[in-house]
């Protein structure tokens, strides 16, 4: 696979800084506080894995499964949630955690989704920023690293389910559509 890299954005040792900086910064502004961790399946698992070892304060995890992609690489604008969040989030601080906004439709509609079980706080922990497709006003509180509009696979993100594997972040050939995948 590593003949279809075209470029490694941020390397292994790159993403473990940027998530023990952010780990510390979380345990920072939660001390005291019963966290919850919601992680967005399926990219965010990666990064919310190493980011919870990260973490000094004990934290409740959970997981929701929400899709706007289908099978494209683009966001169909539709959401739907795919598995709910087995946890009772009322009056209890919530940190979403996700591997990429990128317009924001899906983040939009997951926030508005969580607010209405009346958590104390919502705040959004992201490992890569995408603000140049921005479509939502999306208020991002942890940001590991921003992107230009580029595809990034890896450390959880995917092209067609494909990549997440792969311990740090990259753009795929352009011919990638034609390359055929065992």
């Amino acid at each position: 696979m590593r003949e279809e890299v075209a470029h490694i954005l941020f390397s292994t040792e790159d993403i473990q800084k940027k998530i023990k900086e952010l780990g510390a910064r979380i345990s920072s502004d939660y001390q005291g506080k019963n966290l919850i961790l919601i992680g967005v399946l399926k990219g965010a698992m990666f990064f919310m894995a190493d980011l919870m070892r990260q973490v000094s304060i004990p934290v409740i995890i959970d997981f929701i499964g929400i899709s706007s992609y289908g099978e494209s690489s683009k966001s169909s604008g539709a959401v739907r949630i795919i598995k709910d969040i087995e946890e009772n989030i009322d009056n209890k601080p919530v940190l979403v955690v996700e591997d990429i906004v990128d317009t924001g439709l899906t983040m939009n509609y997951l926030l508005k989704t969580l607010r209405l079980r009346k958590p104390s706080s919502i705040k959004i922990c992201v490992l890569i920023d995408k603000k140049g497709r921005r479509m939502q006003n999306i208020p991002l509180d942890y940001v590991g690293f921003e992107v230009e509009n580029q595809h990034v696979v890896g450390f959880g993100l995917d092209y067609r389910d494909r990549y997440r594997h792969l311990p740090y972040l990259c753009t795929l050939k352009e011919s990638l559509p034609q390359v055929r995948i065992p």
